[in-house]
């Protein structure tokens, strides 16, 4: 097929017609010695890039039994130790697949507040989850025990595998690899990070802000007493929001430093760029030497303009970028990952409704955009000049009010997300927080996967659904409503007492009966 032929549809066309679009590259077969087309090996789904993202989406697939293949072009772990913090949405999300343990061994706790442009208020003390705080951990850890994990499940994973090109057609997309070798699978999906060649051969826009100031970011050790830094470091930071030094081990500091040109992003900076940036914000180097890793950032704020085109879709960085202010880039895609993941399993088993898949985009664009909103407002916050300043000084004063700093709380960390699924109790599309149960924790019960009944008047039945649907009769659940439907990734889908609405929203989110009675 001519992939130059290929034209967006709208997002109202139906998912059958999609399923049949063309996107990327037509690159030929591979011939055999023989000269005939080799059969690329088949799999339900591919993902490029095996970064948070694209290991929780193969661990996601695999728990509903999706062949999956992750295609990593890095041969090796990433070199730097650069922290991440996983946010309470996301840790909630590793607690339902039993991973919050195995995570916290290697990390560190910290209160759940001043997140937002980095105005020191305390979370408030109520806020609704068992794991209201940060956890601090090295990133290259988080990548190894997802992956880890996806490969437990039966992921495939193999590094050094670059995508090249791919063509959709009729039955799925054929994937090229940069070494010449063809895959084929009935979906593709794009977690392979800001620059994304999936995104790029897709043709889908990625508009926005290109980014306008850098920030160098390392680990390194100094040449000048601790407290002697403690003292700069105060002094500027009451006006230079950008700039830090923070220690980490005895001679060793985190330092994060603006930068006053625009470098190439695809290079690491040098410790010469260290110093000459230290020397012009801070007046010194602190005599910075034996780096660890050296990294820079920018400010670049984009959407990408769909999420889904045909059989390939895009999660994580390769559908939205933005500054790291507030910590919540690797969240937003482990999220992505989590609201995907049991949609596309159910369009590959046959059981999703027609509408399901579609409702990734719907959900998660707007949250997104959200995300890219609250950076931007962040980022002003972090301007030297008088107009934000004194913006900065108001909000400070207003987030002393507990609604407005819970709000901002809520935003930062993902807890506050409620999806449209319907009119109905405010708990209707949020997240359900763990809760005690009969059988222990309520997130216990979500290790793998499925949808979830929990019924306080133990009258009600997943009937024909207990294939997808576990069902938890518990009079004695800390629940405001009678019975709640919750989806695998642990939103409320339907509140109720009534069978039959039940069997109308099992029929929506879950799709047909397996067992439905004849003659009915």
């Amino acid at each position: 097929m001519d992939s130059s032929k290929f034209t967006a549809e709208p997002s109202s066309t139906p998912a059958r017609e999609r399923d049949g679009a063309v996107g990327g590259d037509a690159l030929p077969l591979r011939p055999s010695a023989s000269g005939a087309q080799r059969v690329p090996p088949m799999f339900d789904v591919i993902i490029a890039g095996c970064g948070p993202t694209g290991a929780v989406l193969a661990a996601e697939l695999r728990l509903h039994e999706v062949r999956v293949l992750v295609l990593e072009k890095e041969t090796e772990p990433a070199s730097y130790v650069r922290i991440v913090g996983l946010h309470i949405r996301s840790l909630e999300l590793m607690a339902m697949r039993g991973l919050l343990d195995r995570l916290r061994e290697h990390g560190r706790q910290r209160p759940a507040g001043g997140f937002f442009a980095g105005i020191g208020k305390p979370a408030p003390k109520d806020l609704d989850s068992a794991h209201a705080y940060l956890l601090g951990i090295p990133q290259p850890v988080v990548v190894r025990l997802l992956e880890e994990h996806a490969t437990r499940l039966g992921a495939e994973v193999r590094h050094g595998a670059a995508v090249a090109g791919f063509e959709q057609h009729g039955e799925g997309v054929t994937v090229a690899l940069a070494d010449g070798e063809h895959l084929r699978a009935r979906y593709l999906v794009g977690c392979d990070g800001a620059r994304s060649t999936v995104r790029k051969l897709l043709g889908v826009g990625f508009p926005g802000e290109a980014s306008r100031a850098d920030t160098l970011m390392g680990e390194m050790e100094v040449g000048v007493p601790r407290d002697e830094i403690a003292a700069r470091v105060t002094e500027i930071g009451r006006t230079e929001r950008r700039f830090r030094l923070t220690p980490v081990g005895a001679r060793t500091y985190s330092v994060v430093v603006p930068a006053a040109a625009v470098g190439d992003r695809a290079q690491p900076p040098t410790l010469e760029d260290f110093r000459h940036e230290l020397r012009t914000v801070a007046g010194t180097d602190f005599g910075v030497h034996s780096p660890r890793w050296l990294s820079r950032f920018g400010d670049a704020t984009r959407l990408a303009e769909r999420y889904r085109v045909g059989r390939v879709l895009l999660a994580g960085d390769a559908a939205h970028i933005h500054p790291p202010t507030g910590g919540q880039g690797l969240n937003l895609g482990v999220q992505d990952a989590f609201n995907l993941g049991w949609k596309l399993a159910a369009q590959v088993r046959g059981w999703a409704p027609e509408f399901l898949l579609d409702t990734y985009q719907t959900e998660r664009h707007p949250v997104a955009a959200d995300v890219l909103d609250n950076t931007r407002a962040q980022m002003e916050l972090h301007s030297t000049e008088p107009g934000p300043r004194a913006v900065r000084r108001l909000l400070t004063e207003l987030m002393d009010f507990d609604e407005v700093n819970r709000r901002l709380i809520e935003k930062i960390t993902a807890i506050g997300i409620r999806y449209d699924v319907g009119e109905g109790p405010d708990l209707l599309g949020r997240r359900l927080p763990d809760l005690d149960v009969a059988q222990g924790r309520l997130y216990d019960l979500l290790h793998h996967g499925r949808g979830l009944l929990l019924d306080r008047t133990a009258r009600l039945t997943t009937g024909g659904w207990s294939d997808r649907v576990d069902h938890l009769a518990d009079p004695t659940a800390a629940l405001d409503v009678p019975c709640l439907l919750l989806r695998p990734d642990g939103h409320v889908a339907w509140i109720g007492d009534d069978q039959r609405d039940l069997d109308d929203h099992l029929s929506r989110w879950f799709g047909g009966p397996a067992d439905w009675p004849k003659g009915m």
